[in-house]
């Protein structure tokens, strides 16, 4: 199973750079077969999307996302991805800024140009706050990020062992 793990987020931003740095982690720790990728897309989705062209079986997102809870708090879920027509107008209005990475553009176009993988997940984290330019991550996002990479990797050994058994 190739499996692509990516961070997004703008480091720049405070607890907005929580995916880059759960990438960042997670390729200081080597604990990954060669069928899995890390890449760190930070703010740039042309290039997420291009790296989907590689082919993979799933794709796992670490990022910061507002859900209403407890700063740090750590969510696990598969997307909803609309199954935009990639013909009409509306489409590629939502694209006109697609360098910037949001992931739910970067699914539209990656399901456009038939690259974007059969499973995908997002780990996210609940920020504290992502308004100051040029904050750190607050402590609660700090400590969310060790979690987030033991999840991930639970989760990867869950997509082998799924593979395997199939």
């Amino acid at each position: 199973m190739k499996i692509l793990i990516v961070g997004v987020g703008n480091v720049l931003r405070g607890d907005d750079g929580f995916g880059v740095a759960v990438a960042q982690t997670l390729s200081q720790n080597k604990n990954f077969s060669e069928d899995v990728d890390i890449f760190e897309a930070g703010i740039a989705g042309i290039a997420f999307v291009q790296e989907l062209m590689n082919g993979y079986d799933a794709l796992i997102i670490a990022d910061a996302v507002e859900r209403n809870s407890a700063p740090g708090t750590i969510f696990v879920f598969e997307p909803e991805i609309p199954d935009d027509d990639p013909t009409s107008a509306e489409f590629h209005r939502s694209l006109a800024d697609a360098h910037y990475t949001e992931p739910s553009k970067v699914f539209v176009l990656a399901r456009a140009l038939k690259v974007l993988p059969p499973q995908v997940f997002v780990i996210g984290c609940q920020p504290l706050g992502y308004d100051e330019l040029g904050a750190e991550l607050s402590e609660p996002v700090k400590r969310a990020v060790p979690l987030a990479v033991k999840r991930i990797e639970s989760l990867v050994t869950e997509l082998d062992q799924l593979a395997e058994a199939a």
